[in-house]
Order: C-alpha cells, then structure tokens, then sequence
C-alpha cells in the first residue's frame, strides 16, 4: 500500500518536470527562431505583468516621452500638486507650532 501510494508520488512528480521542461523548450525555441521578436514580446509581456502586480494605472509607454508632459493638463496638474504640498507643509508647521486655525 505505501509502495503504491509512494511509486505514484513519483510519477506525478516525474510528469510535472516534464511539463515543466516541455516548457522550457518551447520558450528556447521561440528565442532561437526570432532572438528580437523574442525579446520584444517578453519584455511587453513583463512590463504587462508588472503594471498588473502593482495596479499602475496609466500608459508607461506614453508616460516616457516628453510630448506627454505638454499637454494642457500638465500645467494645472502642476499646480495642484504644489499646493496640496504647501498645504500640508502649513499644516505640518501649525501642528509643530501648536496653532490653531479657526
């Protein structure tokens, strides 16, 4: 009964790391058949994956060039920013002073 139980531990484990080569292979070949479009698909399919993993919301792609920046809402963003800054410095400093705003 263990010897059963034991010989079929093994061949699922012997199955899994065929599946697990089968894998392996097939991500080898798609490299040596075309190594740029390789890299070009995997490196999309990461930066997918990582924009998935860490709920960036968002186009990065578009966020890397400047023209992105120079949109009309760029400005007010700008500005917005900064004053919430400022806002929370003066808040911080009322705080540390012990003032009160009324």
């Amino acid at each position: 009964m263990l010897g059963a139980s034991f010989s079929s531990f093994q061949i699922h484990e012997t199955i899994e790391t065929i599946n697990q080569l089968k894998t392996q292979r097939e991500f080898m070949l798609s490299f040596a058949r075309d190594p740029q479009g390789f890299i070009n698909d995997w490196l999309q399919s990461q930066c997918r994956d990582l924009k998935t993993m860490t709920d960036v919301v968002g186009n990065p792609e578009e966020e890397r060039r400047a023209e992105f920046y120079f949109q009309p809402w760029a400005q007010e963003a700008v500005c917005r920013y900064f004053y919430s800054k400022v806002q929370q410095r003066r808040q911080e400093l009322e705080q540390a002073l012990g003032i009160r705003n009324t």
